[in-house]
């Protein structure tokens, strides 16, 4: 079954992936981050193309919405997380087996059967996902009301969209991109302010808070990350 829409609280969301976004396998291509203080709007995009760039700002807004408890998707910059690792090896899928057969229509269980880099997927599925809207919803994504968006995306995520065989992993692809921009190291370009950490309760690369573990009470310190930065 393909992840669903997420409909709790933001905190039982992120903290049911947290751990699993934190610790898995990010791309390895780190970048210097966007200054803070320079809005989403005016950010200039690697990878992503104009249409590209606000899509992936409406569809982020809305798997970590703003509103509600906690920092959203925008006011951690997880789409300048998702365009950087676009742009680098992750997009280019340096570390995924890429050699034929492909059989892009197999069952799912299968696993990823697509000719296509992720890069290459989102390049593709999101002008075909924004048709998609446009034949069903009357608008392209971006131009939809919050709740009709949200219930585009679950028809993404239930494979309801009409979208080609092998972009058929795009939603999961969105997801997890949008979970590691916002738990990632704020050296890849999203968790500004490690802002997510902070949240959680995350102590980030501190080299050492074993005596803390197990401790019924909020750890104190605040997060560091790699560069030795405290939030």
């Amino acid at each position: 079954m393909p992840p669903k829409i997420p409909h709790t609280t933001r905190r039982l969301f992120l903290g049911s992936s947290a751990s699993a976004a934190v610790l898995a396998g990010l791309p390895i291509r780190a970048q210097t981050p966007a200054e803070p203080d320079i809005p989403l709007e005016d950010y200039t995009p690697e990878f992503l193309d104009a249409a590209e760039w606000a899509f992936i700002l409406a569809a982020t807004a809305r798997i970590i919405p703003s509103e509600g408890e906690g920092p959203g998707a925008l006011e951690t910059r997880v789409p300048v997380f998702i365009d950087r690792q676009l742009a680098g090896d992750f997009g280019a899928a340096v570390d995924l087996y890429m050699e034929g057969p492909f059989v892009a229509d197999a069952d799912p269980f299968l696993g990823t059967q697509s000719p296509l880099t992720p890069a290459e997927v989102y390049r593709q599925a999101i002008p075909a996902f924004d048709a998609w809207c446009e034949r069903t919803q009357g608008a392209g994504f971006g131009a939809l009301d919050p709740e009709v968006q949200d219930a585009a995306l679950q028809a993404l995520a239930d494979g309801e969209t009409d979208l080609a065989p092998e972009l058929r992993d795009f939603w999961a692809l969105l997801l997890q991109n949008t979970k590691e921009g916002y738990f990632a190291d704020p050296m890849y370009g999203g968790n500004a302010g490690m802002q997510s950490w902070i949240y959680i309760g995350f102590p980030g690369a501190r080299a050492n808070f074993l005596e803390w573990v197990g401790r019924d009470e909020v750890y104190p310190m605040g997060p560091v990350n790699i560069a030795g930065e405290r939030a």
